[in-house]
């Protein structure tokens, strides 16, 4: 096992830790055990999404970012090494990519099928799973025959069959087992084994009976995640677990409140769990990122509340890991050390991708036939697109490419808000176009024909795995997002010819579309914010005639925006735009949104409305490149006029706008 690395004795302040009842957090491989010690190294893998093979459906290449088959390899290290290992499941399996999709949707589960993820994770010796809010995206029926395949249990404290909840948790007719008590044998310090018995369990976030009530309503309830905690460990407790592990399908956030989705601090601070397995955030603990500042949690360590705790990435970019240093205590086994971390499966180097593990071969081979079939599913058509979708004139004129995007958030958010208290609330929407040239290149647009569109073309549309976002903010507060928007435009002197239009400083990603509302930018105002966020011209106003339903916004009223996560947590500094104004956080990604959209459609009508334009400039001109293959596009374009303007530099064709 790992003490035999580094066979330098720590008992004395293993001893005092153990006396004291402190947790001491050491390197995992710092201490040698003793003969009445055992070092126990959990292995978590997290946030999965049917990720199960390193590519990416949507682009229909190769992805050295993701796959269990890569986690695997380090697994099987870990497995090599120690003496006293274990391998579990933080939830979110079932959903999140398009084989995902292809199993439930088109092949289907006959009873002794197995799911592609069960295939892999039996094939990994897993020893118990809990559940995650996408287990339930495709109902509970379907939910069954996945969890019939399993070699494994899962548990979940705090899902309840049937719609009423018992006056003490413990008496709560649970859709599954809210933990289990596994007896296993442990090598301590001296090579003998001895026997062990480790508690396991799971929680849910609660916000499922929002984000799936269609699949769940009438058939299951939940309870808040601390509550069920502090009912269930005290039990384990009594029925002899020695050490506790929980499996929390929860975030960590520090501040307190009910039924809470990112509840997995608060988790920590129930007496009797010893470790704390957590995900869903789709972010990374312990690491240099994640989780800055917050009162109570150790970036660096990888504790919450002074207890253990790791947070490994999502679809299977991190294997978590959390060591243990056990001692024996009369009869009972308790934990004197810990530490954490999340491995990845790959670097950056030299502003690329690397692998840093090799495929477990296993894996590839077991999912062979169902990667075939799903490529073949993501190459096949699953609606039409009535217009093109192209995204080389998204930077100066309202665009079809960006258009669907903002009908398909629209779509998807008028459901889930229509029974909460801001169905009245205005609905608008905020996009962005993400290919539209620039650092990537003369070919790097959006580039679909009309007609058939295929879930691969998704990736075309939307090029990041955000999910989706609503904010809630004024109409003054719509218009300075439009301010920041426009900053993308340099100032334009009236009465000038060819003047260049865009600041190639300011990403394309930053400059949202707001759809729902009428405005025109004044390009002969300077941007009022600069490329990154900051106030540059206090007084400038290059957004007019900004209308709401024809009537001129109420700076006053309220709107509910939709957006993903990177604009909705603050991300491109946009004026007062940050996670206070969140009033809803999807467990959608966009794209699956985009894809259930055209689904549901059959056929979409991604054709421009030109909501936006810019105020004419009598004698003036404009200049920007685009693609070269824009000219088969200029007719479609109403808002602006634009002609060739000659050949750019490096592939790219100069266009001219008269103003």
């Amino acid at each position: 096992m790992s003490q035999l690395l580094h066979p330098v004795s720590r008992r004395d302040l293993l001893v005092g830790a153990a006396a004291t009842g402190a947790l001491i957090v050491l390197h995992p491989f710092s201490a040698r055990a003793q003969g009445n010690q055992a070092h126990l190294r959990i292995m978590e893998t997290t946030d999965i999404h049917v990720n199960v093979l390193p590519y990416d459906y949507y682009a229909d290449k190769a992805n050295d970012t993701l796959g269990l088959s890569r986690t695997a390899s380090l697994i099987d290290a870990v497995r090599k090494q120690a003496s006293n290992s274990m391998l579990i499941d933080n939830g979110d399996l079932l959903q999140g990519n398009p084989m995902g999709d292809y199993i439930a949707y088109e092949k289907g589960l006959k009873d002794g099928d197995l799911h592609p993820i069960m295939k892999g994770m039996n094939l990994l010796g897993y020893e118990c799973s809990t559940l995650g809010n996408h287990e339930f995206n495709y109902g509970l029926s379907f939910l069954d025959k996945v969890l019939a395949g399993a070699n494994f249990p899962f548990v979940c404290a705090n899902l309840i069959r049937g719609t009423e909840l018992a006056a003490n948790p413990r008496d709560d007719k649970l859709y599954l087992k809210p933990y289990v008590i596994l007896d296993k044998k442990i090598k301590d310090g001296s090579g003998a084994e001895q026997p062990i018995r480790i508690g396991i369990i799971g929680f849910v976030p609660p916000q499922i009976m929002v984000w799936d009530l269609k699949n769940l309503e009438g058939s299951v309830k939940t309870r808040d995640i601390v509550e069920a905690a502090k009912a269930w460990v005290p039990q384990m407790k009594e029925e002899g677990a020695d050490i506790v592990i929980a499996l929390s399908h929860s975030g960590i956030d520090v501040k307190k409140g009910d039924m809470m989705e990112n509840a997995s601090f608060f988790v920590a601070g129930v007496d009797g769990i010893d470790a704390v397995f957590t995900g869903h955030q789709h972010l990374v603990f312990p690491g240099k990122k994640d989780f800055q500042s917050l009162e109570g949690v150790d970036t660096q360590k990888g504790t919450l509340q002074g207890k253990p705790a790791v947070m490994g990435g999502f679809w299977g970019s991190h294997m978590g890991l959390i060591d243990l240093m056990l001692e024996r205590d009369g009869s009972k086994w308790k934990v004197v050390s810990a530490t954490a971390e999340a491995r990845p499966i790959f670097e950056r180097v030299d502003n690329k991708n690397k692998p840093t593990v090799p495929d477990d071969n296993r894996i590839i081979a077991a999912l062979e036939q169902d990667h075939q079939a799903t490529l073949a599913y993501v190459r096949r058509p699953v609606g039409k697109t009535s217009a093109p979708l192209y995204s080389y004139f998204a930077l100066v004129a309202d665009d079809p490419s960006v258009q669907v995007v903002s009908q398909a958030q629209t779509w998807y958010l008028r459901d889930i808000l229509k029974n909460t208290q801001w169905k009245d609330v205005p609905l608008l929407s905020a996009a962005a176009p993400f290919k539209a040239g620039g650092r990537n290149g003369a070919d790097y647009y959006t580039d679909v024909p009309a007609g058939d569109i295929a879930i691969k073309n998704v990736a075309d549309l939307y090029l990041y795995p955000n999910t989706v976002r609503a904010v809630e903010i004024t109409g003054a507060e719509v218009k300075e997002w439009l301010e920041m928007s426009a900053g993308i435009f340099n100032r334009i002197e009236p009465g000038r010819a060819d003047q260049a239009l865009i600041n190639t400083d300011f990403p394309s990603y930053n400059f949202d579309v707001i759809d729902g509302v009428t405005y025109r930018i004044d390009l002969s105002q300077p941007p009022k914010y600069d490329a990154k966020g900051g106030l540059a011209n206090a007084g400038a106003n290059r957004i007019v005639d900004l209308m709401f339903d024809r009537k001129p916004i109420d700076p006053k009223q309220k709107f509910v925006v939709a957006t993903n996560n990177y604009r909705a947590g603050g991300g491109g500094n946009f004026p007062d735009i940050d996670a206070s104004k969140i009033i809803y956080e999807a467990p959608d990604t966009n794209r699956d949104v985009i894809v259930r959209y055209i689904v549901s459609e059959g056929t979409i009508n991604p054709s421009a409305d030109d909501n936006w334009s810019f105020v004419p400039l009598p004698g003036t001109s404009v200049v920007f490149e685009t693609g070269a293959k824009a000219k088969e596009f200029i007719a479609q374009v109403k808002s602006v006029r634009i002609e060739p303007a000659g050949e750019g530099e490096a592939g790219y064709a100069k266009y001219r706008i008269l103003l």
